[in-house]
């Protein structure tokens, strides 16, 4: 049965949003990021970042920036609580800021199935993703990184992986960090794809952007956010802050730290480009203290990060993304089911609107399973339907129906029944057969069914979804820039 209907979509999200810290706590969370912003300072090392703090009034010492209060106030203000994401075909176009739109992982280097194991991801796989993510009723949005192809030259990655995304996938665009050059080079290729004049008053890519905590931001950063947001287009700000190596061992302080990042990001955009869209993406954990690595999957983990949502939506009210199918396992087993199942819920009972490391995921994000890829749509869109909660009007109440039916009866034949039984939820790989059934189907386990449900995606995917003709331009555009 297809997932779609369980896509919560703007008005559809019932389940009251859980929170984490009380409301007087909010303006306590932003008072000392601003303390922080005007007595401490973030560095950016970046000349022409710099050039732009200097021009609005702040003071720059070295690299150091120290942001006014009131600089950083206006700019989120500024940001929009709300837009709209355009896609090729503007069916799949996405309000983000309302509602629930995940897409593709960030980061995995390595990729792993039944048929072959463990290995480093290529190309191919990029585009096998990129194919699987439009196949899906689940994932809303394209791109991003869900594996680094290891065949492609580092510095031409990010326009491979763009071409790849445009020809497989008419959905939102997703690009990736990457030096000035390429950054603008990717921004023109979408350009190529929607035309000039339509990107300029549209918002048709968005990028992930990562402070280097604490209280810094690095240049190919920096370099990726001016080049987005001189094209206004959307910047994802994503604090990776480690509770005990790279933030406080406190899970308040640690919160503090990360909203400052955002706060110090968010105020360049602004300055830059007025009304930029901006996305809140709290995405900091705990180091395990006992070898000072990151792990993904401790419970401390959303209570930093679901305090973040809050500061976002209820305080700043501008959009957000949550990581939210992270596991530390290093197999799609047990330990990976409870640990994403924890991430999902959390992330998304939460308020979170965009929704990443979602689909596949394992091993901190060191590897993605194309197994666990469709394993985890099941399972996101189980969380998805929670998140739709009860519909309580009255047409929903049912009470002509149980008057019909009376005591002793049944509601297996009544017309009501048949009316209401296909908008039920059910899996799309999970076994809900009885014991006897399953045994004589071969015992299958759900990775078996997963491997096969993969391979059917795969199979009936068209070449691709663009023109020859726009394909070969593309082509040309990136042999004309490569390795310049």
């Amino acid at each position: 049965m297809s997932t779609a209907n369980t896509f919560c979509d703007a008005g559809t999200r019932r389940l009251p949003r859980m929170k984490i810290v009380g409301e007087s706590d909010l303006p306590r969370i932003h008072q000392a990021s601003i303390e922080l912003l005007e007595t401490t300072g973030v560095e950016f090392e970046h000349e022409k970042a710099l050039e732009i703090f200097k021009a609005h009034g702040a003071r720059v010492d070295g690299k150091r920036v120290f942001i006014p209060g009131a600089m950083a106030e206006t700019a989120m203000a500024q940001a929009p609580s709300v837009y709209r994401h355009e896609a090729r075909n503007p069916e799949n176009s996405v309000t983000i800021g309302d509602g629930i739109a995940p897409h593709p992982n960030v980061g995995c280097v390595f990729v792993e199935d039944l048929d072959r194991g463990k290995r480093p991801g290529v190309l191919e796989d990029y585009a096998n993703f990129q194919k699987m993510s439009q196949a899906s009723d689940i994932c809303k949005l394209t791109g991003a990184t869900p594996i680094a192809p290891s065949d492609v030259e580092a510095s031409e990655r990010a326009l491979y992986m763009l071409h790849e995304t445009i020809r497989h996938t008419d959905k939102p665009l997703i690009g990736s960090c990457t030096v000035a050059k390429k950054a603008e080079e990717s921004l023109n290729l979408v350009e190529m794809v929607f035309g000039k004049d339509f990107m300029r008053d549209h918002y048709c890519v968005g990028v992930s952007t990562n402070p280097l905590s604490p209280l810094k931001y690095a240049t190919e950063t920096l370099d990726t956010i001016i080049a987005y947001a001189g094209r206004r287009q959307p910047v994802y700000l994503l604090p990776c802050a480690m509770a005990g190596v790279t933030s406080p061992m406190t899970l308040f302080g640690s919160i503090v730290q990360q909203n400052t990042e955002v706060l110090a990001g968010n105020a360049l955009i602004q300055l830059i480009s007025p009304g930029s869209p901006v996305v809140y993406c709290p995405a900091s954990t705990m180091a395990d203290m006992r070898t000072a690595i990151c792990a993904y999957s401790p419970p401390e983990q959303f209570l930093i990060n679901s305090t973040c949502l809050q500061m976002a939506i209820d305080f700043y009210r501008i959009p957000t993304r949550i990581m939210a199918g992270m596991t530390d396992s290093k197999e799609p087993d047990i330990q990976a089911g409870f640990e994403t199942m924890q991430n999902m819920l959390m992330g998304l009972a939460s308020g979170g609107h965009m929704v990443e490391q979602v689909f596949g995921v394992l091993d901190a994000i060191m590897t993605i399973s194309y197994e666990k890829f469709v394993i985890d749509e099941e399972m996101m869109s189980r969380v998805i339907r929670i998140c739709e909660g009860v519909d309580t009007s009255d047409a929903q109440m049912s009470l002509d129906v149980m008057k019909e039916v009376g005591p002793g009866g049944s509601y297996l034949s009544h017309p009501d029944t048949y009316a209401r039984f296909k908008d039920q939820w059910l899996p799309t790989l999970s076994c809900w057969t009885s014991y006897d059934k399953w045994e004589s189907s071969g015992k299958e386990s759900i990775l078996t069914r997963a491997n096969r449900r993969v391979k059917e995606i795969l199979a009936s995917r068209p070449e691709m979804m663009i023109s020859t003709e726009l394909d070969n331009d593309l082509k040309t555009y990136m042999e004309s820039v490569r390795g310049e």
